[in-house]
């Protein structure tokens, strides 16, 4: 099978390119060296992939771990990572966009995708159909 994307395949609409993606993580952004790996939205750089792979095979770090980051981080610490985390849930927002794009390169319906979120037809239309004219817009210009 060759790198080409098929229409009818996630490659054909997500967005697969590092430099268009941050680690959910550190917040660092990525690039052809500082690569990702991830899904459904979240992203991992290698490093941190490491970080936390070591720090779940080791039980004293694990220990340490279970509580929440931000309960010995400063208010200007918490202030200063706010950034990081508007930027991650935008990817997760766009990650979605990409994600019902493919489903309906499938010729699924929009009363199907609405009938998996609880909502109508016409809501999921609403909400995803003008995120992929915009997305095709910005492609196209």
């Amino acid at each position: 099978m060759g790198s080409t994307p098929c229409v009818g395949r996630p490659e054909a609409v997500v967005d697969h390119r590092a430099e268009n993606k941050t680690c959910s993580f550190c917040g660092r952004r990525g690039s052809q060296e500082f690569g990702l790996c991830g899904g459904l939205g979240a992203m991992i750089c290698f490093e941190c992939l490491d970080y936390f792979h070591d720090m779940v095979h080791s039980p004293e770090k694990l220990r340490r771990a279970n509580r929440p980051v931000w309960d010995e981080m400063t208010d200007a610490e918490l202030l200063s990572r706010l950034p990081l985390i508007i930027q991650s849930a935008q990817q997760n927002a766009e990650f979605v966009n990409e994600w019902v794009a493919t489903i309906r390169t499938r010729n699924v319906s929009w009363a199907q995708i609405g009938a998996v979120l609880g909502v109508s037809r016409q809501a999921a239309w609403e909400r995803f159909a003008v995120a992929q004219k915009d997305q095709a817009a910005a492609e196209n210009s």
